[in-house]
């Protein structure tokens, strides 16, 4: 694993490994769709050899245009709630859904990763995430993480994979 690890961490390739396998269990594809992980799920899902059995792909939409033009985000939306909120992540995810048809589950990611770029309402470190499953709900949740930039990033794709495998093991 050695450079591996310093690209993804042991914890994020030990944690994906486990979601895979989780994946080929339920005979379940997943797609991406995140900002500002920049990828970094998606590339945790592809890490390993034979992954494109449960990996459809992913998208990376870090502006607001290209949540727009990619996943079907709403302006309004953007307008009223801004990038880093459940109203944007849900919409994420179910464009992302809607655009990958063999894609069971969606995961996305928008949040601060910092340094900057936080405010009161807003502070770095704060994520979004929403699952949508076809044919089912889509849920959103927030969490507030500590740390420098890499750190908030690692901990968002950590989070985004419990969140898959809680969808795949729970109703």
């Amino acid at each position: 694993m050695g450079d591996d690890v310093m690209i993804f961490g042991s914890r994020v390739l030990a944690r994906t490994a486990h979601v895979l396998e989780q994946l080929r269990s339920a005979s379940t594809r997943v797609v991406t769709a995140e900002s500002c992980t920049g990828g970094l799920l998606a590339g945790a899902l592809t890490h390993f050899a034979g992954s494109s059995d449960v990996t459809e792909g992913g998208f990376v939409t870090y502006s607001n245009d290209m949540k727009q033009a990619v996943l079907g985000v709403r302006a309004d939306t953007l307008a009223t709630h801004g990038a880093v909120s459940a109203q944007t992540v849900e919409q994420m995810a179910e464009g992302a859904l809607h655009a990958c048809a063999a894609a069971r589950i969606a995961v996305s990611i928008s949040g601060i990763a910092g340094p900057g770029g936080g405010s009161e309402d807003k502070p770095v470190g704060l994520v979004w995430f929403a699952t949508a499953l076809r044919g089912g709900a889509t849920r959103t949740s927030q969490q507030i993480f500590t740390g420098d930039r890499a750190s908030v990033r690692e901990q968002a794709v950590l989070y985004a994979l419990e969140l898959v495998s809680g969808r795949l093991s729970g109703p």
